[in-house]
Parts: structure tokens; sequence; C-alpha cells
């Protein structure tokens, strides 16, 4: 094992099976030193871990952990892709957030995917971030989280 799989075993995180595509994509795709994950849903053993709108019905604090779980999911992508120690840094994440009306939370929501990157990564996980809201996302679900990695 190597630097980041061993620091998965220290913190006890499972990586997920990389989830299998719902359409016509591949989970993640290397360019140059740049993997580019697709956007990753929170997918527990092959089941959708919830659906609904954050702000009625899922609390921001529910959503901050399907966003912690969308994180490993688009993790797992990059290790059946090119290997997880193969990571250099994280460059970007990118949370989207099925929200009911006012409900302005999403960065507080994206930090569950921030907080898991930082945990595993340190510095190397400090990333450049968008949080966005949005009405709908795919399958019901209410927060959805891509990547872009630097790899050696």
């Amino acid at each position: 094992m190597g630097r980041w799989t061993d620091r998965l075993a220290e913190l006890g995180i499972p990586l997920p099976e990389v989830v299998t595509p719902v359409a016509d994509y591949v989970p993640a795709v290397r360019s140059g030193s740049l993997v580019f994950t697709a956007g990753q849903v929170p997918i527990v053993a092959g089941e959708v871990a919830a659906t609904g709108k954050v702000g009625a019905g899922i609390s921001g604090d529910e959503a901050k952990q399907y966003a912690r779980i969308c994180a490993l999911n688009a993790l797992a992508a990059v290790d059946g892709l090119v290997g997880l120690d193969s990571i250099v840094r994280i460059v970007k994440v990118v949370g989207f957030v099925a929200s009911a009306e006012g409900f302005t939370g999403q960065p507080a929501v994206v930090n569950g995917a921030s907080e898991v990157l930082g945990e595993i990564f340190g510095d190397a996980g400090k990333h450049a971030r968008s949080a966005v809201g949005v009405a709908e996302l795919p399958l019901g679900v209410p927060v959805e989280v891509e990547l872009v990695v630097e790899v050696e």
C-alpha cells in the first residue's frame, strides 16, 4: 500500500466499490496529469442512500453526510482509473445540492466532501470549490459531487 491507502486505513474509512454509471459515461477520465470524475451521487452498496431536497425533508446536516459519501465515491472512481496512491492533490470540488426554495446552505452541505478530503489528504486536499443549488438531481438524490484531481 502507499501513502493515501495507508491514510484511509488509519482513519478507518473504507473506499467503496466504483459506482456503476447510470447512463452513457465513464466514472473518471484522465487528461495529462488531471483526472476528472463524473458527478457522483450518494450510492451505498448499489442503492441510492436518499432522495429529496435539502431544506424540505432532508436537513443540511444529513445532506452534508451524503456529500461525504459522494466524495468517497469519486475517490473510488479515481482509484479505479489510476490508483489512489497516484494522487498528488485535490484540485477542484464541484458540489450540486438539490435545494428547496429558500435553502441557501449549499456551502455547508458541500463541506461534507471538502472535510473528508482534508481528513485524508491534509494540505494536498485543499482545493478550489463550487457549491451550487439546483432544482433537481439525477435519481432524485439531494447531492452530487465531482472532483478534479492531479495525479503523478
